[in-house]
């Protein structure tokens, strides 16, 4: 039987709630779809919490990072969900990924850093260019940090160039975002279930 899988979405929007944001719909979408292969899942927005500037687990002085490090630390799935600004991940997914650097020197009783064999997705929505260097910054940065990628695990919008449209005001899915999340979904469940069965060899 397999193990009951759980996800969480990071939701890096810039927006506090509760005003709309496209990055919700699509992680979402993503969660949805990961119910659908029995994934129990939550969304956290980054930026109602007071997550301090650093690189250690916790910054003190009021720093809500350590309780969005639990929620993360019990997850098997990540998404990673980020608007996109001026090309780039928002800020607040850049404070994400310099937050989630201290696990590095977080390891478990077997000598593996403590986010081996989590699994993390990348979700990007925007209208203007810069989702595919987005996805690639966030997997190198997610891997490094001991996340696994699955096959296909980034799904991403943007609205064609200075044509402003958001992702939460289209009447439906596009087909291509469609067909990805629910590939990027599949391949993640499939990865989690791996590697809770055989978790990587310890150092």
């Amino acid at each position: 039987m397999d193990t009951q899988l759980h996800a969480l979405a990071l939701n890096c929007t810039l927006k506090p709630s509760p005003d709309q944001s496209s990055t919700d719909v699509i992680t979402d979408q993503l969660l949805t779809e990961l119910a659908s292969h029995g994934v129990t899942g939550e969304t956290i927005r980054v930026v109602d919490y007071d997550v301090k500037p650093g690189v250690k687990a916790d910054m003190g002085g009021g720093d809500q990072w350590p309780q969005i490090l639990e929620r993360i630390n019990a997850a098997d799935v990540l998404i990673f969900g980020t608007p996109t600004w001026v090309g780039h991940m928002s800020s607040v997914a850049q404070r994400v990924l310099e937050r989630l650097d201290a696990a590095l020197s977080q390891i478990d009783d077997q000598g593996r850093p403590v986010m081996f064999g989590k699994v993390a997705m990348v979700a990007v929505v925007g209208n203007e260019d810069g989702a595919h260097k987005i996805i690639a910054d966030a997997f190198q940065g997610l891997n490094d940090i001991g996340f696994s990628i699955p096959a296909q695990g980034g799904t991403y919008w943007n609205h064609e160039a200075m044509n402003p449209k958001d992702y939460k005001d289209l009447d439906e899915t596009p087909s291509a975002v469609a067909a990805t999340n629910k590939t990027a979904a599949a391949n993640a469940v499939h990865l989690a279930r791996q590697l809770t069965r055989h978790q990587y060899p310890a150092t």
